[in-house]
């Protein structure tokens, strides 16, 4: 069995997957782009393909068994062009490394560690107990809003729930009420959506129903203290709605971690969009980082180990998505 790693990404779960496999296999990491025959050659005879994208500018490999995306989104894998042998599949496992990274944005905007202690060690008090115009925030009792309810919503729910925070959720099929979440809405009521929660996280998957889910109607409809985050996809907030709700401090913030444009192969210093967020002060700014730990790799590779074994033995995969020849 020849196993293709393809792409900086992909590669990164090559390391120790042959430790993971009971079975004999060829382990191969190959570049983004395929420049040598050698390359082209060794991709088209591979039985498990590992990466995170496919069209017909790559090489068809025409006995592939298993192409398996190494991580929840698929949308750039085109599964008409892959041959009809093959089974894809994606996987999850990040959940718990981006509910991490939302509770963090969300206690550095209410606890001010970093400004207190670069203050405090100029002499500077600011935020000594005993006055009321030095008091800071607190997550108790604010509400927040998740835009899409799989892995990460629910994995952020209960994490806002241990700080005492009400939840309310929009998804496309409908949530009943529990311990973790407190009111819910379906995509087609979103207009009463927006303007009940102090925080909106943005975890929906790209489609074509939620490619700008976040339009400009629904800036207009928070509440002007709204902070918006996206670990979802960048499209499925709207780019210039964005820029302008944040521009014109129509909302208070945003915490953005997918974005509109990410660097190609061999880029540098590649903005994240074709308008100037970066220059706005009032949004946090990362590099696609929120779900990318040395958990999620772990959970991850052991996935698709565990999806390799079963298809090497004719037994369903799990987190399937679709087959090749769609």
């Amino acid at each position: 069995m020849l196993i293709v790693f393809h792409g900086e990404n992909a590669g990164s779960f090559s390391q120790g997957f042959s430790d993971l496999l009971a079975l004999g296999a060829d382990v191969v990491t190959l570049p983004d782009a395929l420049s040598s025959e050698a390359d082209r050659e060794t991709y088209a005879a591979a039985d498990v393909i590992v990466g995170t994208r496919y069209d017909a500018t790559l090489p068809r490999p025409s006995a592939l068994s298993l192409f398996h995306v190494p991580g929840a989104g698929y949308d750039a894998v085109d599964l008409s062009a892959l041959p009809a042998s093959a089974v894809v599949c994606n996987c999850f496992g990040h959940e718990q490394a981006i509910a991490e990274y939302v509770m963090a944005a969300l206690l550095a905007r209410h606890v001010p560690l970093t400004d207190a202690d670069q203050r405090l060690r100029a002499g500077d008090w600011k935020y000594w107990a005993g006055a009321l115009d030095r008091t800071h925030e607190e997550l108790a009792g604010k509400t927040i809003g998740l835009l899409g309810f799989g892995h990460i919503g629910k994995a952020i729910a209960a994490r806002a729930k241990a700080f005492e925070m009400t939840v309310h959720v929009a998804n496309r099929s409908s949530v009943a009420p529990s311990a973790l979440v407190d009111r819910s809405f379906t995509l087609d009521n979103l207009d009463g959506f927006w303007g009940t929660v102090d925080f909106i996280v943005v975890s929906v998957p790209l489609t074509a129903e939620t490619t700008g889910i976040v339009g400009a109607d629904a800036f207009a409809a928070m509440r002007r203290s709204a902070v918006v985050f996206n670990v979802g996809r960048g499209p499925t907030i709207d780019e210039a709605a964005l820029h302008d709700a944040l521009a014109s401090k129509r909302i208070a913030g945003a915490v953005i971690d997918t974005w509109y444009r990410y660097p190609k192969p061999g880029e540098t210093d590649v903005q994240p969009s074709r308008l100037p967020f970066n220059d706005l002060p009032n949004v946090v700014m990362t590099p696609h980082m929120s779900g990318w730990t040395n958990g999620t790799i772990s959970r991850r590779q052991r996935t698709i180990a565990a999806n390799v074994a079963r298809r090497a033995k004719g037994e369903p995969c799990v987190n399937i998505v679709g087959t090749g020849g769609s």
